[in-house]
C-alpha cells in the first residue's frame, strides 16, 4: 500500500478523522478505560492535545474515529436491533452500581441470579442508533465478540439482550484495573515485563487476524486485568470498531485514535497490518512512557505519523536493547507490505517467551511518565464525565465541539483556568483544590 499521501490530503484526512471521532462508539468497560492523552516528553508541554472523550460502559475512553453511531433526533421506534427476541435481562440478572458512563450508554455491575456470579453489563441506548448502519455496528460488535470467544485474553461475552429502550451486552467482569495502573503498582519494571505484556497484546491481534477480524482501535486503555494479582489475565475489552475482513480487502474509512493510528489509515488505504503498527506504538509507550508520534495538535500528530521519524535518541532509548528497537522499527515500518505480521512479531527474539529481553529495571523516569500518562487520562475522564452528566442527549451528540470550546486560546491544550471555567459552565461541583490536584498530578 505504501505511504504516499500528504500535501493537500492532510486537510481531508484531518476533517474525516474529526468528523468520525465525534460519532464514535465509546470504549465501555469496568475498572477504568482511560482517555486518549499522552504525558509530556522532556521539554514538551505538560498537557497533550485536547480530544473529546466521553465514553460509556466500562469506563470513559477517548473517542476513536470511525464509529458512525449517535446523534440527536432519533426516530421514536427503531424496532428490533438484534433481530430476534431475547429473555428479559432483569429476569436473569440483578443490576448493581454503575461502572462507567459515556455518550452511547452505561455499564453496570450485574449479578447472575442463578449463580451469584458478577458480570459487567453494557447498556446501549437504542435512541442513539439512528441509522441502519448504527444498528449493523452493534450487531457486528456482538458477532465479533462471539467469534473470538474462548481466547484467554479476550473478554468473554455472556449474552446479548434487548428491551424497548436498550441493547444489553453482558460480559466478563474485569475487576483488576488498567494496564498502566498495574505497571505503576508493581514497581519493578523491565524490558522483559514489557515483552510479556506486548506478547499478550500481539497475541490478541494474531488471534483476531487468523479469524478474519481487524481490531482497528488497539490502545492500552482497551486492555484490562481480570485479576489484579495476575498480569497474564490481561483482556482486550472493546471491539466497537472491529470489522471482519477478507484477504486482500482494502478499507478506506478513517478510524482509530490519534496517537495510535497507522499512516495507511490516514491515507484511506489499509488492511490488518494497521493493527501491527498500533501494537508497535503501544510497545514504544511501554518502554518509554511516551508515544513515538507526538504533537500539540491533532493535525501535528497526524503529520508526525506520516513522516514516521522514530526517536531513539532521547532517554531512555540509549540504554534500551538493540533487539527491542529492531522490533519497534519493524512494527512501525511505514510500508504495510514490509511490516511484520502479528505472527512474525511473536517469533521475534525480543518478544519470545524466554527471549533476549533483559530483566534489568528500566529508568524510573519511564514509570514516572507512565504514571503521568495514566493521571492525564483520569483527568480527562473525570472532566468529560462531568460534562456528559450535565448535558441533555441532544447536547451530548455535540460533545466534541463543546469540549473544544474550553480551549479558549486555541492552543490545542487545556489549561487549569480553561478547564475550571469550562467545567463551571457545565455545572461542575468539583472544588478548585480537586481540579488543581488533578492538574498538578500531570504537570
Amino acid at each position: 500500500m505504501g505511504n504516499a499521501c500528504g500535501g493537500s490530503l492532510r486537510s481531508r484526512y484531518l476533517h474525516s478523522f474529526k468528523h468520525a471521532a465525534s460519532q464514535r462508539q465509546d470504549s465501555e468497560y469496568s475498572a477504568g478505560a482511560a482517555a486518549n492523552d499522552s504525558p509530556k516528553k522532556p521539554s514538551r508541554p505538560a498537557t497533550p492535545p485536547a480530544t473529546t472523550d466521553a465514553h460509556g460502559g466500562h469506563a470513559s475512553a477517548p473517542p476513536a474515529a470511525g464509529m458512525r453511531r449517535g446523534g440527536a433526533g432519533a426516530p421514536p421506534d427503531l424496532g428490533s436491533v438484534l433481530g430476534h427476541p431475547t429473555p428479559n435481562l432483569r429476569d436473569l440478572y440483578a443490576l448493581g452500581r454503575k461502572l462507567g458512563q459515556g455518550q452511547f450508554g452505561t455499564t453496570y455491575l450485574c449479578t447472575e441470579l442463578a449463580t451469584g456470579v458478577d458480570y459487567a453489563c453494557k447498556s446501549i441506548s437504542k435512541r442513539k442508533l439512528i441509522t441502519k448502519e448504527d444498528i449493523d455496528d452493534v450487531r457486528r460488535e456482538i458477532q465479533i465478540m462471539h467469534h473470538l470467544s474462548g481466547h484467554r485474553n479476550v473478554v468473554a461475552i455472556k449474552g446479548a439482550y434487548e428491551d424497548q429502550l436498550y441493547v444489553h451486552i453482558v460480559m466478563e467482569l474485569c475487576a483488576g484495573g488498567e494496564l498502566f495502573d498495574r505497571i505503576i503498582q508493581r514497581g519493578h519494571y523491565s524490558e522483559r515485563k514489557a515483552a510479556e505484556l506486548t506478547r499478550i497484546i500481539v497475541g490478541v491481534v494474531e488471534a483476531c487476524h487468523s479469524l478474519g477480524v481487524m481490531h482497528r482501535d488497539l490502545k492500552p486503555e482497551n486492555f484490562l486485568l481480570a485479576n489484579k494479582d495476575d498480569d497474564l489475565s490481561l483482556k482486550a475489552i472493546d471491539f466497537g470498531l472491529s470489522v471482519f475482513f477478507k484477504p486482500g480487502q482494502v478499507f478506506t474509512d478513517v478510524v482509530g485514535s490519534p496517537y495510535y493510528v497507522a499512516p495507511e489509515v490516514l491515507c484511506k488505504n489499509y488492511g490488518p497490518a494497521a493493527d501491527v503498527w498500533t501494537a508497535g506504538v503501544i510497545l514504544y509507550i511501554l518502554l518509554s512512557g511516551v508515544p513515538p508520534f507526538w504533537a500539540e495538535t491533532q493535525q501535528g500528530i497526524f503529520d508526525a505519523v506520516l513522516k514516521g521519524v522514530i526517536d531513539f535518541d532521547s532517554d531512555p532509548w540509549p540504554v534500551i536493547s538493540d533487539s527491542a528497537k529492531d522490533l519497534i522499527r519493524r512494527m512501525l515500518n511505514p510500508r504495510p507490505a514490509e511490516r511484520l505480521t502479528a505472527h512474525e512479531v511473536l517469533c521475534h527474539p525480543w518478544i519470545r517467551d524466554h527471549g533476549v529481553a533483559p530483566d534489568r529495571p528500566l529508568d524510573p523516569a519511564v514509570l514516572s511518565r507512565i504514571k503521568q500518562f495514566s493521571a492525564m487520562n483520569k483527568l480527562k475522564k473525570m472532566a468529560l464525565r462531568v460534562i456528559a452528566e450535565s448535558l441533555s442527549e441532544e447536547e451530548i451528540a455535540g460533545l466534541k465541539e463543546m469540549f473544544q470550546t474550553m480551549d479558549t486560546d486555541n492552543s490545542g491544550a487545556i489549561t487549569y483556568d480553561e478547564l475550571k471555567e469550562g467545567l463551571r459552565k457545565y455545572g461542575s461541583t468539583l472544588k478548585d483544590t480537586e481540579i488543581r490536584d488533578l492538574m498538578d498530578a500531570v504537570s
